[in-house]
């Protein structure tokens, strides 16, 4: 699958702004135009994507499922 192939409304591009790395996953802070997007992912994927502040990335969002709460 292709990014192209992707729904647009499932896309944040972006640039990396904070890595919080750990041992097996890492929080990655994605800054956004519409605010910052957070992923956990695995510090092996960090490393082969040679991921870092700075570096433009696009945030691919699945989600099966949004709760909402009222305030």
């Amino acid at each position: 699958m292709s990014i192209q192939s992707v729904n647009a409304r499932n896309q944040f591009r972006g640039r990396i702004k904070e890595i919080i790395e750990g041992p097996v996953v890492s929080e990655i802070d994605v800054d956004t135009p519409f605010g910052i997007v957070t992923s956990v992912i695995t510090t092996r994927s960090v490393k082969e994507l040679h991921l870092q502040v700075g570096t433009e990335v696009l945030a691919l969002v699945k989600a099966t499922e949004v709760s909402i709460a009222k305030l």
